[in-house]
């Protein structure tokens, strides 16, 4: 993919992540994909492990909104920076995240996040 291929690619997978939509998110991971995060660091693989943590990810995690920040293309893939508003009833809080995103055609092979609250999301983090 090419670089506007890959942050339209970008967009509309965190845009999955936003709508909190299980189905979607895993047509975007390969059937063997590996994924890691802070709370799965040793990975989970395939779908049916990716779709059984991100429904439980989901039921737990309050209104969270995902934006793209900036992307950069790897010869396999690309690293993303984005920030996150998560809405709570007792106010809002910042995320900010990094995913290593390997790609098989254009499938996600491999996904590492790397994640860190921030105190306020930067002028240009805001849609």
């Amino acid at each position: 993919m090419n670089a506007a291929a890959l942050a339209d690619f970008n967009a509309r997978w965190l845009q999955a992540w936003s709508d909190k939509d299980v189905e979607r998110l895993v047509a975007f991971y390969t059937p063997d994909t590996v994924y890691k995060d802070p709370q799965t660091a040793e990975g989970i693989v395939g779908h049916d492990a990716l779709r059984a943590y991100l429904t439980g990810l989901f039921a737990a995690l309050p209104p969270t909104v995902y934006r793209p920040h900036e992307i950069w293309p790897t010869p396999n893939g690309y690293c993303g920076r984005w920030y996150a508003t998560i809405s709570a009833p007792e106010g809002d809080s910042y995320m900010r995240g990094f995913d290593l995103v390997v790609l098989a055609g254009d499938r996600i092979a491999l996904n590492e996040v790397y994640v860190h609250p921030v105190a306020s999301l930067p002028a240009d983090a805001h849609a």
